[in-house]
């Protein structure tokens, strides 16, 4: 019996890369929306759609997760970034876990070219729910308290996920660098990496570390956001045992 055909036929697609494909992260977008920079990372078309390499976009992931880990053990904060509809709810829930600062909606311009104006809404922002939470606006009258109500109200949907953002981020990870050209621009200007899972029709030409996949599936937004924040999470909880080890090796040197 000659088994040489079957056994090629049965051989496992890697596990990582079966992952990828059931999220439909192969799914790009037809070809005329397809920008130049993204051309190598195609493999074909099928229904008119073009499919990625996803062999290729493991290669990129990983070179994205080993700079996510380095940003990790040296304890610095990635701003996360998804407006877009399928993002939002895995962005802000991801960034929350991670006690990291995000943006889940419209991203604000001057965010990074202007901080310190952004930095003073924010503040801003902490001092009137600091206030309302102690009761202090109760010196005000009803309808003042209401305005402020609604400045709270505001101040929190633009710059609730920055409260943690004391400073420049070291990084931006960001969902459709295509719709978030704004604050890949503004990053490119402050010399900020910028790490973004991008989709056919973006310019990858300006990304630090782009992952080439499909960026419009919720299922597919979530398999890499989920691999980054495992990533910074593992390498964040590494860290207490890494600074320990020289401490140890230094103390076991007898003194002259």
């Amino acid at each position: 019996m000659d088994t040489t055909q079957t056994t090629a036929s049965t051989t496992p697609i890697p596990a990582h890369l079966e992952a990828m494909f059931k999220v439909g992260a192969h799914f790009g977008y037809i070809r005329s929306r397809r920008h130049p920079s993204v051309k190598p990372y195609i493999f074909g078309v099928k229904n008119k759609v073009e499919i990625f390499d996803l062999e290729k976009t493991e290669t990129l992931l990983q070179e994205a997760l080993a700079f996510v880990t380095k940003l990790a053990s040296e304890n610095k904060q990635i701003l996360f970034i998804g407006g877009k509809h399928e993002a939002r709810e895995i962005v802000k829930d991801t960034a929350l876990a991670l006690d990291m600062p995000y943006v889940s909606g419209r991203f604000i311009g001057g965010t990074m070219t202007n901080f310190p104006e952004i930095r003073k809404r924010v503040e801003r922002f902490e001092s009137l729910t600091s206030q309302k939470e102690k009761g202090e606006l109760a010196k005000y009258t009803k309808k003042e308290r209401l305005l402020i109500d609604r400045e709270i109200v505001d101040l929190e949907t633009m710059f609730g996920g920055l409260v943690t953002l004391k400073s420049l981020p070291a990084a931006l990870f960001v969902v459709d660098s295509k719709r978030e050209t704004i604050a890949v621009e503004e990053a490119r200007r402050k010399g900020i990496p910028v790490i973004a899972l991008s989709g056919s029709d973006c310019d990858i030409s300006l990304i630090d570390y782009p992952i080439v996949a499909n960026d419009s599936s919720v299922q597919s937004i979530e398999y890499f956001v989920k691999a980054v924040a495992d990533a910074y999470k593992k390498a964040r909880a590494a860290r207490p045992a890494a600074a320990a080890a020289p401490a140890t090796a230094t103390a076991a040197v007898p003194r002259a």
